[in-house]
């Protein structure tokens, strides 16, 4: 009887960096193995912002933004599962799971590795500056300091010009 896997979960959003991350984690640690073969049973989620979190008014015309907005949000999300699982199936890794939850990816990500019993979690960075952090807030700086597992911050080269 094989061992079983340990459980990686990967944050996966429409951005470069997170694409990155991917391609890089697949790269080390599921093609040296020949893709399925690999010690861990992978996880992506994408965490869908919620509708009230993406219009934060409320006035005249919210009731027929907030259908579009939603439309708009589920495509998005539809598109990064799908891509992300033809990335996989591209690198030969098809034992995957993609899992799409609503709220913000700070929670949805330290929540994934509680449910899963993931042993790490692999998230991109984006690269900003300290203000443009302190405003907006980094899903990986959170991630490092509440995720119950070891957390891999995959950052993309910066390319020379």
């Amino acid at each position: 009887m094989a061992a079983e896997k340990q459980v990686m979960v990967i944050g996966a959003d429409e951005s470069e960096q997170s694409q990155y991350a991917l391609e890089w984690t697949l790269d080390h640690f599921f093609k040296p193995f020949g893709g399925d073969k690999a010690p861990f049973k992978l996880i992506i989620v994408h965490a869908k912002v919620q509708v009230s979190a993406a219009v934060s008014f409320a006035g005249p015309g919210a009731a027929e933004i907030l259908p579009i907005v939603e439309a708009d949000l589920k495509k998005t999300a539809a598109h990064v599962t799908e891509k992300a699982k033809e990335f996989c199936a591209s690198k030969s890794v098809t034992d995957v799971v993609v899992e799409v939850v609503d709220g913000d990816a700070r929670n949805v990500l330290c929540d994934a590795v509680e449910r899963h019993h993931a042993s790490i979690l692999v998230v991109g960075s984006h690269g900003y500056g300290a203000i443009k952090r302190a405003v907006l807030g980094s899903v990986s700086d959170y991630c490092a300091h509440h995720a119950h597992s070891t957390v891999m911050i995959v950052k993309k080269p910066k390319t020379k010009h």
